[in-house]
């Protein structure tokens, strides 16, 4: 029997592949089902700054929309993607769930929906996908159907393991800076840190996507960072930006050497095939995240010693 206590116990971690092309029409579907739930959160929660009431969070079994008030208590949407269950539970008592199968689009709408009435949750979300080339409207999309569930629990497993090294790199900031949430509009998990200084009004552009939108979640001057799961030709990887970029910021000598600033995305990225192949994951992953925001920090002037948690 191990004396050790159980959050020092070793642990076998292993970051699972997951190739682009291996679950595209799994992930397009799941992107469009999960923004379908996260326009819940939108409709029901009160407006936080930089957007922070509408992400979901990662659980041990999947994403959840965490606590949500209705005109009832409250209530929680749960992804289960260990048994494959979207689960919602009420304050009152009642936990409704519906099968994650293959169907398609408008078919999850239709029985999300049902799902919502039946528990008694009255609310209204904006029935078109965002930040995707295709917005088809949910009831009316028909061609995404696709369910993969062993590619779906490798994605969960990433979020996971994603989740926590972020939550590592968030521990060693002062300053303002945000959960590490999932982003459903643009698929990704983020994790945000603050100069304190208000920023420029953002160009936008972001595919249907009003630009006052885009403008409030930048409008101070930050350092973000996270992994996204890849999609349209690109592998998935782990990302780092600032906004607004200082001038120097892409030929910035950052870590580790796999590293590299995309000129397309504006941003440097760590592909994550090279992080599940190395021999310390985690601590290739928290090289990228840290060098990428002291490139930002000291080239933006940001007061490190008010906002750095001291050892």
């Amino acid at each position: 029997m191990s004396s050790l206590p159980a959050a020092a116990l070793p642990r076998t971690q292993v970051w699972p592949a997951l190739p682009a092309a291996s679950w595209t029409d799994t992930r397009e579907t799941l992107h469009r089902w999960t923004q379908i739930v996260g326009k819940t959160r939108l409709a029901l929660c009160p407006m936080l700054n930089h957007w922070w009431q509408v992400p979901l969070y990662v659980t041990p079994r999947g994403l959840s929309t965490g606590s949500m008030p209705y005109s009832g208590g409250a209530c929680e949407v749960v992804f289960d993607f260990r048994q494959h269950r979207l689960r919602l539970h009420t304050s009152a008592g009642s936990t409704l769930e519906l099968p994650l199968e293959a169907c398609s689009v408008a078919e999850f709408y239709r029985r999300y929906r049902a799902l919502l009435r039946q528990a008694g949750v009255e609310v209204q979300i904006w029935p078109v996908p965002v930040e995707v080339e295709d917005a088809t409207p949910f009831a009316l999309d028909e061609y995404h159907r696709t369910y993969d569930t062993a590619a779906v629990e490798r994605f969960w497993q990433v979020l996971l393991l994603s989740d926590e090294v972020l939550n590592e790199f968030r521990s060693g900031f002062v300053g303002k800076c945000s959960p590490v949430h999932f982003f459903w509009g643009s698929f990704d998990m983020a994790v945000t840190r603050f100069s304190g200084r208000p920023a420029p009004p953002h160009p936008g552009g972001v595919p249907n996507l009003a630009d006052w939108v885009t403008r409030e979640a930048y409008s101070a001057e930050v350092s973000s960072a996270g992994w996204w799961p890849g999609g349209n030709g690109a592998e998935a990887a782990f990302y780092s930006y600032a906004y607004p970029a200082p001038a120097g910021f892409a030929n910035a000598p950052v870590q580790p050497a796999q590293a590299y600033f995309s000129t397309e995305l504006g941003e440097f990225l760590l592909p994550y095939e090279a992080v599940r192949t190395a021999t310390e994951p985690r601590q290739l992953v928290l090289e990228f995240l840290q060098s990428t925001y002291e490139a930002a920090a000291e080239l933006a002037a940001w007061e490190r010693s008010s906002l750095e948690r001291v050892a």
